[in-house]
């Protein structure tokens, strides 16, 4: 049964979403509530983590098939929690999604990891090339 899947870091750059699934997918913007999305310490990706009065703002990507979700699973690793929550959509729907929280919130700075200083480049020929064989 597909499932719609929270991205709040690397998994919202289109070129690393497409290394990972050989699916296409409607993503739209979203917001979960109740989580913080932090650095991870001397890292470039994000980690998200409870904290009542937070909020996370990422991509939905919708209707996410087994195959793809078992390719998400393996990309995010033993270091994240898939996990059941509430988006609202920016058309104002509130949808269930599936997302990764971090499993080591000790690992986290206490910096707001920050999309627009995301080095794409650096995570691609780090993460992709060791993950995915590229």
């Amino acid at each position: 049964m597909p499932v719609h899947v929270f991205t709040y870091g690397s998994l919202m750059f289109p070129v690393v979403w497409q290394r990972v699934v050989r699916g296409e997918y409607i993503a739209e913007p979203a917001r979960i509530a109740d989580y913080q999305r932090y650095a991870v310490r001397g890292d470039t990706y994000p980690g998200i983590t409870p904290r009542p009065g937070g909020s996370v703002d990422g991509l939905v990507y919708l209707n996410v098939d087994a195959a793809d979700l078992a390719a998400l699973d393996h990309f995010e690793g033993d270091g994240y929690r898939r996990i059941r929550v509430a988006a609202s959509t920016t058309s104002g729907d509130t949808i269930m999604v599936q997302t990764y929280v971090f499993r080591n919130p000790a690992a986290l700075s206490d910096q707001p990891w920050l999309p627009q200083a995301f080095q794409l480049q650096r995570f691609l020929e780090t993460y992709c090339r060791d993950k995915l064989g590229s």
